[in-house]
Parts: structure tokens; sequence; C-alpha cells
């Protein structure tokens, strides 16, 4: 059984901080070249930087080179408002316009500095845009914040893809685009070519989805522009390693992009810090589990017997198959 070709692996780069005073003794400030460098050792092939963050002490072209120097791709950015206590009340969702305005222009730079590094993708995670109380928010005015906003951001450089990762909420206690179906909408009226979905796995289990569902849904609606890793127990966004808890839904994940097209980066979005699990090991080990069930789902794509089994609801036989591949 064949994998097909593999594809950039990345991971969260601030994972890589922890046992920071072993890995690095003496050294006062961990750089982001030292994590680039740091995560590099654990095979990972792709990196996403955090902006504002990563960008602090260096310039694009600073992480240009600590990128070629270890010899990962950039594989695109992920915007961070929630790191500023001034979007406490959200970014694009702010009642305050001056506050949706800064938003605004820090995501504008963020894409400038993408573009700068020669990168296309910029990830919006809004965990900051929604609410926490009955009558706290005024939803319809909320809506056309964002959908303003992120037509200005979608509309800055165009060759630049804008994808929106869901979650149900955290920081706040709902968010305004918490699913699949809730995302499609927005992206439906927003109507921009340069829009599309980041999937993450825990975050779709937290929002009660079937991982290979939601992404027939974005496919078949939008496009996905990015795919994050992980596991939970669906009742938070645990960030556990792949396949710790739903390797068989992993792997229809797998094979519904497969079918879809899908040759972005797999992205680990996962917390060893939670455990405090040695980064590397970690990164090694979702690696290693990641291109064995790829190889699985590769082999089941065109699988007869499968299809078979699926157009005729046949869950026992479907099982018997996934199980005999997977124990192949």
């Amino acid at each position: 059984m064949t994998a097909p070709n593999p594809p950039r692996y990345a991971a969260r780069l601030n994972a890589f901080k922890i046992g920071a005073a072993d890995y690095w003794p003496g050294k006062n400030t961990v750089t982001t070249a030292d994590l680039l460098s740091r995560a590099a050792t654990a095979g990972l092939t792709a990196a996403d930087l955090n902006y504002p963050d990563h960008f602090v002490q260096d310039t694009p072209a600073d992480l240009s080179r600590a990128l070629a120097e270890t010899g990962m791709v950039l594989n695109g950015l992920a915007m961070r408002y929630y790191t500023d206590p001034g979007y406490k009340l959200g970014a694009f969702t702010h009642p305050d316009a001056a506050v949706r305005r800064a938003a605004i222009d820090e995501t504008k730079r963020g894409l400038d500095a993408l573009g700068e590094m020669g990168g296309r993708l910029m990830t919006l995670w809004m965990g900051q845009d929604g609410f926490d109380y009955s009558f706290q928010m005024d939803y319809a005015a909320a809506w056309d914040h964002t959908l303003e906003a992120m037509a200005e951001v979608a509309d800055h450089d165009p060759d630049i893809d804008i994808a929106v990762e869901y979650k149900p909420n955290e920081p706040r206690a709902f968010a305004l685009m918490p699913d699949a179906a809730t995302t499609l909408l927005a992206l439906k009226d927003l109507g921009r070519a340069n829009t599309g979905v980041t999937l993450d796995f825990a975050h779709v289990l937290y929002a009660d989805e079937m991982p290979a569902f939601a992404a027939a849904l974005v496919a078949r609606h939008s496009r996905i522009l990015g795919v994050h890793l992980n596991d939970g127990y669906g009742k938070w966004d645990n960030g556990l390693m792949v396949g710790a808890v739903h390797p068989i839904q992993t792997i229809e994940l797998l094979v519904e992009l497969e079918r879809a097209g899908y040759d972005g980066a797999i992205y680990f979005d996962t917390f060893p810090d939670h455990s405090g699990l040695d980064p590397v090991a970690e990164a090694r080990t979702n690696i290693a589990v990641a291109e064995r069930l790829r190889a699985v789902a590769a082999g089941l794509v065109d699988d007869a017997a499968l299809q078979a089994a699926i157009a005729a609801q046949d869950a026992p036989a479907a099982m018997r198959i996934v199980h005999r591949a997977l124990a192949a």
C-alpha cells in the first residue's frame, strides 16, 4: 500500500517553546527563527506564522531567510486578534467602528507581509467575534460588519486566499461563525472568489459535525483552503495527536480530501503544552500517524467494494473493509 505524494507538514510553531530552558540553555530570548529551527528537526517541511506575533521582532525578509535556512517553506499566515486585549469585544464585530477599522488595517498589514514573503494563504480564526449573553449583540449588525470587513480584506490582494477557520466558541461563549453551514452562508453572501474554509478536525468535532461530511459540504459550496489535523473528545478543543481518538473518522476525512483534490499542507494544530509533551517527539508522531492513515485512505479512495457498501448504506460491510485496510 503506497501513500500519495507526501504533503507539506506544518505544526503549531509556539509549541516548540516547551522546554526552552533545557533546549537553549542560557538563552534569554527564544526567537521565531529558533522555533523554526527546532520544528525542522521534527521533520516538518512547512510553517504557518502568526501575525502580528511572529513579526514583532522580525521583518518578513528576516523570516523568509530563517525559513530558507531550515529548508522549510511558508504555508501561510494566521491572524491573531485575540492576543490584543483591545479586541476583547471583537475585531470585525466590535461595537466601536474605530476598533473594527484597526482590525481591518492590521489584517491588511498582515496580507502585505504575506505577499512580501511570497505566500498565498491567510487564515482568519475569529473566535473573539461573538457574544456571551442574550441581548449583548445586534446579530444583524455584527453579520454585516463582518462581511464588510471580510470583503475589504479579500479585495486588498485578490491573489491571496482568505480562509475562515470556524469554531463553535472560545474565547467568546458563542462564535459568529461556529460551524460549516454558517461559514458557507457567510462566504456565499461575501461572494469573493479568493475565499474558502480551513477545516480543523477538533473544531469540526466540537461543532458536532462529521469531518468528512463537513469537507464534502465545503468542497461543494466553496473551497477547502486549509486542513488542521488533530483530535479530541468533541467537548472542547483538546488538540490531541492525530488519530488518538477518532482514527476511522480521520481516514474518512482523508478519503474525502483526496476525492476533493486537496493538495495543500497538513497542519498539526495540537497542544503538547497541555501535557508537557516533547514537541519534537509529538510532531514526529503526528507525521508518522498521518502518513499511515493517508496510506490507508489512498487504498480506499477507489475501493469498489467499499463504494458498493456505502451506496447500500451497509455499515457492517463498510466497517469490515476499513478495518481490514487499517490492519494491513
